[in-house]
């Protein structure tokens, strides 16, 4: 009787021992994880904040290698995993909210530069009714006329393009624009001075 008892005990342990150790893949962990990966992606964190994505991406790859590699064994566990798993869901939370912070930013910049350029221009205007018009000095600022419209022309462009291209690329290409006007007011103003030199 005490036998039957000890071994049915054993038996019994042996069996728990043996369902606890045929743990199942955590998928409703995995697919919540890539959900908030393509999530971050649709967010464009790729695009804005790629090191956060990257550090996303890193995570889930950790997760993934090691339930694989659980995967064969006869007793395992994913409470770890499992871990890492709810991780990357809070990590693709953060990387959608940086990814907004970024683009925010960016408009600013962008913003901050279209002012920036209409400030110049309207000096360069001012630069050029003071210019010395000397002999080729009116075929010079007749350029310097059209090159300022130019700008004004693009600027426009700049401002109509924030939100329907990647902010990057309207930042960069607003960048430019205010630096053609630079040198335009930098030209302006070492004429000038020359001139009153003189």
């Amino acid at each position: 009787m005490k036998n039957k008892l000890l071994l049915s005990l054993s038996a019994l342990a042996i069996a728990m021992f043996v369902l606890s150790g045929c743990a199942k893949v955590p998928q409703v962990e995995i697919d919540n994880a890539t959900a908030a990966i393509e999530s971050a992606r649709t967010a464009q964190a790729d695009v804005y904040v790629p090191e956060v994505f990257a550090a996303l991406q890193d995570s889930m790859n950790v997760a993934t290698e090691s339930i694989e590699a659980k995967k064969s064994k006869l007793f395992k566990s994913y409470k770890k995993e499992k871990a890492q798993l709810v991780n990357v869901v809070a990590l693709g939370e953060d990387a959608k909210a940086k990814t907004e912070q970024r683009i925010n930013e960016l408009k600013a910049e962008i913003q901050q530069t279209l002012t920036d350029i209409a400030t110049i221009v309207a000096e360069n205007k001012d630069l050029v009714s003071k210019a010395p018009k000397g002999k080729g000095g009116s075929t010079v600022l007749m350029a310097i006329k059209g090159e300022i419209a130019t700008i004004e022309t693009t600027a426009a462009e700049v401002s109509a393009a924030v939100g329907t291209e990647n902010f990057i690329t309207t930042l960069d290409k607003a960048k430019a624009v205010k630096e053609q006007a630079m040198n335009i007011n930098n030209e302006l103003k070492a004429v000038i001075e020359k001139y009153t030199k003189k």
